[in-house]
């Protein structure tokens, strides 16, 4: 597949990164030369200097032929008119914009149609986290929460603490921990970062990071399998005022306590203005005599979003130290992840993979509804749908144990209309089931698209 990414940014290389190892014609256009030759250093991918709507740069890029332009610049608007060019002068068939003014969301239904602006999916990097953030207040505990099958299917990652029923005993005997009707598959663990394939005799260490998949309204259930009981959130601290910290303080109000940390005074009393049942503070969130004032020692979830990495890493920390019973906090360099995470910081957020996350399936080969990219990148969940008959088709009219899946994938579920059953050795898929897998090395993924490409037939 022939792809053109636009933008060299933080998202732009995340992407290309993600891309590059998957047999695809990558070019990058940036006006940053500077960029462009960081990327060609580290990636076997062509770059193109130029600013991103020009026709010109574009026909540069090879946007004549190209299956994709994924837009993702800092300016919405150049993301957007550079789709309209493509369209127009290209014809090229899929186009994919970042945007990000609430200005422009507000009329999405109006403006993001193919006869208005050309864009063929519309991501919102903030909306993204707002919703990641969103899903981890929902459950104390996880590390990582991702959904499947329009939410019926959710794949959690959680940490195994010291107390859970069934840390220290073996896989198979978590169906007898469990209330009668739910049902779970343990995906993949992480011991000491290293995968673990599970088996029936694998043993839950404490500290294990612990990925499984189950039906949405039985999480609950089973994370308090693997982990001492976390008691519901019910008090929130914000750091931040802009487009994520707004979002996530309105998706939060009525639902738990929430006050809200913003620098700027103005932009504080704005916001005051915005948002309702949210105690909103002008001042600095790492001030430890603001923090304390505020009861930081009290909250369930302190969550730093301001735009500056080290500002969020810093307060974080600090909330944590008083007795924040969590700390998240958001970080747009990877590098910075692998520092803080699991230390003072309990979850680093990244916007980059969320970002990549919601691109993926529209790059990957086959037919992938879903693809969420885990651990920084390193791992992916995906949602395929099996088409065809048991003649055309590798999966559809097998059991499960008879599908050779590549190395370190796993199937955790399958959703086949509005029943969700969870993945065993004897079940069976059928044409246009939903099935969910983890794939420990993202590398196979390719593997995993054939897998669920129908031929003329198969021997």
């Amino acid at each position: 597949m022939k792809i053109v990414i636009l933008g060299a940014g933080q998202v732009g290389t995340t992407l290309a990164e993600n891309l590059a190892s998957d047999a695809n014609d990558i070019v990058v256009v940036d006006a940053d030369e500077e960029a462009l030759s960081a990327l060609r250093e580290r990636l076997d991918i062509r770059t193109v200097r130029g600013f991103a709507s020009y026709p010109d740069v574009l026909r540069r890029a090879g946007a004549e032929d190209a299956d994709l332009i994924i837009a993702v610049t800092e300016s919405d608007e150049t993301n957007m008119l550079a789709c309209r060019i493509a369209h127009t002068l290209f014809h090229t068939p899929t186009k994919i914009a970042r945007v990000r003014a609430a200005e422009y969301l507000s009329e999405e239904d109006k403006l993001f149609l193919p006869d208005a602006l050309s864009v063929d999916l519309r991501i919102s990097p903030e909306q993204l986290v707002t919703d990641a953030i969103h899903r981890l207040i929902d459950y104390p505990g996880a590390l990582q929460v991702v959904d499947f099958a329009e939410g019926r299917v959710r794949l959690v990652g959680v940490r195994a603490f010291y107390g859970g029923p069934l840390v220290g005993r073996e896989l198979k005997e978590l169906p007898s921990h469990l209330p009668k009707g739910v049902d779970a598959r343990v995906a993949a663990i992480y011991r000491r970062n290293r995968p673990i394939l599970p088996e029936g005799d694998t043993i839950i260490e404490v500290d294990d990071e612990v990925f499984f998949v189950a039906a949405t309204a039985h999480i609950g259930a089973i994370m308090a399998e693997l982990r001492s009981q976390d008691r519901p959130v019910k008090r929130v601290m914000l750091a931040g005022g802009g487009n994520i910290g707004w979002r996530l303080a309105k998706a939060l109000q009525g639902e738990v306590q929430v006050k809200l940390i913003e620098r700027n005074r103005d932009k504080a009393k704005a916001l005051s203005e915005s948002l309702d049942h949210v105690v909103v503070l002008a001042g600095d969130a790492a001030n430890e005599a603001l923090l304390v004032s505020e009861n930081v020692d009290d909250v369930d979830v302190f969550c730093a979003v301001t735009n500056d990495d080290e500002a969020n890493i810093l307060s974080a920390m600090l909330a944590k130290r008083l007795g924040a019973r969590r700390a998240m906090s958001l970080i747009n360099r990877l590098s910075y992840v692998d520092l803080v995470e699991g230390g003072a910081i309990d979850i680093a957020i990244s916007p980059q993979q969320a970002t990549v996350s919601a691109l993926l399936a529209h790059v990957r080969r086959g037919d992938l509804v879903k693809v969420h990219s885990l651990r920084r990148g390193a791992a992916e969940a995906i949602e395929a749908v099996a088409h065809g008959e048991r003649g055309t088709s590798r999966v559809v009219g097998r059991r499960l144990d008879q599908i050779k899946l590549p190395a370190g994938t796993t199937i955790g579920a399958i959703v086949r209309g509005e029943e969700v059953i969870i993945a065993h050795g004897d079940t069976v898929v059928e044409a246009e089931d939903h099935v969910i897998m983890f794939i420990v090395d993202k590398k196979k993924a390719r593997e995993v698209e054939k897998l669920f490409q129908v031929g003329v037939t198969f021997i």
